[in-house]
């Protein structure tokens, strides 16, 4: 985000942690961090965004959340406008690390259901260099 903002492009970050919310403002106080939690994202209209990326947190939740949390995302991107989602591949069962946070295991068909009415620009599992975990990419132009 810093990045896009120094670069001429307007961005602002959601999070449903607190202790997040407050790390982020304290490293970049230029920028601004709201509190809105997945699925609903209360407060965003629909159209609000001409992106939005949503790195690495839909492998969070609850499986009843996946669905309802990605067709919102894509809700509050404009038309022509681009969603990039990606999470943690869990092979298998749901997994706890030593913290508690969930990495459910979910078919990605369930996601790319919620974007079937969307281009696919990419859809890719790659392994990521710095957790050597599988990580699952999506890229989509929302339609007119």
């Amino acid at each position: 985000m810093a990045w896009l903002s120094a670069n001429g492009f307007p961005a602002e970050g959601y999070d449903a942690s607190e202790g997040l919310l407050a790390e982020a403002r304290a490293r970049y106080p230029q920028l601004r961090f709201t509190h809105a939690e997945l699925p609903e994202l209360k407060g965003i209209a629909p159209g609000s965004f001409d992106n939005v990326l949503c790195e690495t947190v839909i492998m969070h939740l609850d499986h009843a959340l996946i669905a309802p949390s990605v067709r919102r995302m894509l809700d509050i991107v404009r038309p022509g406008g681009i969603f990039y989602l990606s999470w943690r591949v869990t092979a298998g069962d749901d997994l706890r690390d030593a913290h508690g946070r969930l990495y459910a295991a979910f078919d990605a068909a369930e996601v790319r259901a919620e974007l079937a009415a969307a281009e696919r620009l990419l859809d890719q599992e790659i392994v990521s260099a710095s957790s050597g975990k599988v990580i699952h990419r999506i890229v989509v132009r929302k339609g007119s």
